[in-house]
């Protein structure tokens, strides 16, 4: 395994973090704490979750993620081994059923967020705590155009930062991170943070992978001058680019199987086109296709971590065994020729 600095906070994480959201939807409590166990048995400290997960979102399935986690810790007494991420819910009309309607990231809402968590998770801290939206509008979740909206009072970023600091003075988190955020967004926390003494922000989970490279445009400058590093969430672009729903195939089981209306940031023909070309570059050179795009992934400068996520145990192992890939000089050279002529297809 090799290990990163995650920011400024002298921790240093696994360069392959273990995503769990499948935890309590597609897999069962005992398929994930078995997940976790390998994932442990190969070095990887690193484990993401969220209050939201799993995924799709529901309000039968909230926190259930969380919940095996924390089953697990309880089971195994490892709790110091593993540098733990989750994630605050922001507002959104497909989350009424959490705190009162209403999520937000003001003292009372977050405050509560990060009680229930510890909670579920069975743990006095949090090593990271994210935001996994911002409560203003942004160009994130499939859109690369900005559209402002002035009516919309989201709660300050200075007010979100005092919060957080309070937080962490209690001892409940540690560090904290954004997500799904933009330059501005990152680089403002990082002033707050800087010009008041406040926690400073040590990483951004943000999309990206071979289809959705848009996080290079403006978020990678701030990532490197700032140590705000990537944890690149999608890396497959939601299974895609492992190939295997090629010529129109849908395996049992598998995301798109199971939620083909949920996951459509990648289905439209460019992405389509790109993702074609992407998997036969790999077949071409004797690849794995999903070996090859988080090998892609892994080689990024601004990356901290490489979040991966399976549903079964070869897959998983499939998935760490990507640290052991290099991409030669030809299969870089196909990439960015599919990237310049089908650019950022799956944003």
């Amino acid at each position: 395994m090799q290990y990163r600095p995650l920011g400024r906070t002298g921790l240093n994480v696994s360069l392959i973090c273990l995503g769990t959201m499948t935890y309590g939807k597609q897999n069962t409590e005992a398929e994930g704490h078995a997940q976790m166990d390998l994932a442990l048995d190969r070095g990887i400290n690193f484990f993401d979750t969220a209050e939201m997960y799993a995924v799709p979102p529901t309000a039968e399935t909230y926190g259930r993620t969380e919940e095996i986690i924390g089953t697990w810790f309880a089971a195994r007494g490892n709790r110091d081994k593993v540098i733990l991420a989750t994630k605050a819910v922001g507002p959104g009309e497909r989350f009424k059923h959490v705190r009162d309607g209403a999520p937000k990231f003001d003292a009372k809402n977050l405050t509560r967020a990060v009680d229930d968590s510890l909670k579920r998770l069975r743990t006095d801290y949090i090593d990271l705590y994210q935001l996994h939206w911002p409560e203003r509008s942004v160009n994130s979740f499939g859109k690369l155009g900005y559209v402002h909206n002035d009516d919309e009072t989201p709660t300050p970023i200075a007010e979100q930062l005092f919060t957080l600091d309070t937080l962490v003075k209690a001892g409940k988190i540690r560090h904290i991170g954004l997500s799904n955020e933009t330059p501005w967004g990152m680089m403002t926390f990082a002033r707050l943070a800087d010009e008041h003494g406040l926690p400073r922000v040590a990483s951004v989970q943000n999309p990206y992978s071979l289809l959705n490279r848009s996080f290079e445009v403006g978020c990678a400058e701030v990532a490197i001058r700032e140590d705000i590093g990537l944890l690149a969430y999608s890396p497959l672009a939601s299974g895609w680019l492992t190939g295997k729903y090629q010529g129109g195939a849908r395996p049992e089981g598998a995301r798109m199987t199971l939620f083909p209306d949920n996951f459509s940031r990648y289905s439209n023909d460019a992405a389509q086109a790109a993702n074609a070309e992407y998997v036969q570059i790999a077949r071409d050179n004797g690849l794995d296709p999903a070996q090859m795009a988080l090998a892609y992934v892994n080689t990024r400068r601004f990356l901290t971590a490489n979040i991966i996520g399976a549903t079964k145990m070869d897959q998983l192992e499939a998935n760490i065994a990507s640290l052991d890939v290099t991409l030669s000089d030809t299969v870089l050279a196909a990439i960015e020729d599919v990237q310049r002529r089908l650019s950022n297809p799956g944003p």
